[in-house]
């Protein structure tokens, strides 16, 4: 099964632009919308979600992880793995998201081990292998994001997160784990799209942070709508719902935040 297969399928459920961004952050299809609102991405930073930078998939495996620590470490690694693997081959196996399925695995061995010598040292022999292996992965602006993300995130993300009896207290440190591995990818990826695209935003720090958290559950909602509405349109629909929610959230944030005067610079 290809994405085409499914995008119908999403597109038969949601409004645009949702649709678009859905279909973009699942499979990496190109936007179906209007000028203004891909426009609008660029602004705010958020026009990676929707081209399997890989960044999604380190994001899913980083809030997986963390999310899944109150089972057995094994058990942990496992459920993660597995996600990827399902993404994998939900959305094909092509070159681009084998890399950021490759990253993703890397990110989760940097999230549990919680030694950064150890996740530095792994990252510069993956570097090493993709050379000697697929050389014209290098050249690939998705692999070098891929590489820029994780970085940032074995620096400076979440390694463990705090567990109290408060249920709320949990929370708040669970977000608090999120955002700054939302944030520590994001800042360690604005170099290179600067360097490729010549344009700078802002406010990108801000926007992921606010978006990031969501991507995963999109990820697993957007697949169950697909599926699930293959099979029978009314299967799919309580989980397409879910999505329009999460969605028209995106689209509000994407729409305030790219109204802020000076927010984006191009040097083209």
């Amino acid at each position: 099964m290809t994405p085409k297969i499914f995008t119908s399928v999403i597109n038969n459920y949601l409004p645009e632009p949702q649709a678009s961004l859905l279909n973009g952050i699942l499979f990496g299809i190109n936007l179906k919308t209007t000028k203004e609102f891909y426009q609008q991405l660029k602004m705010v930073g958020l026009l990676h979600l929707v081209v399997l930078s890989g960044i999604n998939i380190t994001l899913l495996t980083s809030i997986i992880s963390q999310t899944t620590q109150f089972f057995s470490k094994k058990l942990s690694i496992l459920i993660t793995i597995i996600s990827i693997a399902f993404f994998v081959i939900f959305v094909g196996i092509k070159a681009p998201i084998l890399r950021a399925a490759f990253m993703g695995i890397l990110t989760l061995v940097a999230n549990y081990t919680g030694r950064k010598n150890y996740s530095l040292y792994a990252l510069f022999l993956s570097f090493l292998f993709s050379l000697i292996l697929f050389p014209s992965w290098l050249k690939s602006i998705s692999f070098q994001l891929s590489y820029a993300a994780t970085l940032g995130i074995i620096l400076f993300g979440e390694k463990k997160i705090k567990k109290t009896e408060n249920i709320f207290l949990n929370l708040y440190h669970q977000i608090k784990a999120d955002f700054k591995t939302s944030l520590a990818a994001q800042i360690f990826t604005a170099p290179i799209i600067f360097i490729y695209f010549r344009q700078i935003s802002l406010i990108a720090p801000f926007s992921n942070v606010l978006v990031s958290f969501f991507v995963p559950f999109l990820m697993v909602f957007g697949f169950l709508t697909a599926v699930l509405g293959k099979i029978n349109f009314y299967l799919g629909f309580p989980f397409a719902w879910v999505c329009y929610l999460i969605l028209s959230y995106m689209v509000w944030v994407i729409e305030t935040l790219s109204k802020i005067p000076g927010i984006f610079i191009s040097f083209k």
